[in-house]
């Protein structure tokens, strides 16, 4: 016997939510011929063109090896490019090519379509208490690292 039920651990709850929504989404960005973390990538680059790895791959809640590996696909793929920055050689800008758009558009059509299906199902007040809940999940977890 545990010191605490299973069932009453929040985390595995979060966790359950987090493994439907990464399943719905890896269907829904099946047709685009993309993972969820490589459409996370190429969603955060149409917003934040020209950024790094680094920062990247805290966008996308990836560690940066991780990241590597996403943008060393994507670029092997032609959905992106990789240049040097202007004024700091050792950084890599990356930028969505044409063709990582449409990917990107693509795939960002079934992931809009699950996020409207989970909104769909929470009244507007429920959804606003959900992502206030979540938020202080996250800061408490912050300061347990």
């Amino acid at each position: 016997m545990t010191s605490m039920p299973p069932e009453e651990r929040i985390g595995s709850h979060i966790k359950r939510a987090e493994q439907a929504l990464l399943a719905a989404k890896n269907t829904a960005c099946k047709p685009a011929a993309v993972t969820v973390p490589q459409y996370a990538a190429l969603l955060w680059l149409a917003e934040k063109p020209g950024i790094s790895a680094a920062a990247l791959s805290r966008l996308c809640g990836v560690t940066p090896p991780t990241m590597n590996t996403v943008l060393k696909n994507l670029q092997e793929r032609g959905l992106i490019d990789r240049t040097p920055h202007e004024w700091h050689r050792n950084v890599l800008e990356t930028r969505l090519t044409e063709e990582g758009r449409a990917v990107m558009e693509r795939a960002d059509a079934g992931a809009v379509r699950v996020e409207l299906a989970l909104a769909a199902a929470l009244s507007a007040e429920d959804r606003e208490r959900l992502v206030e809940l979540l938020g202080r999940c996250a800061e408490v977890l912050d300061t347990l690292k």
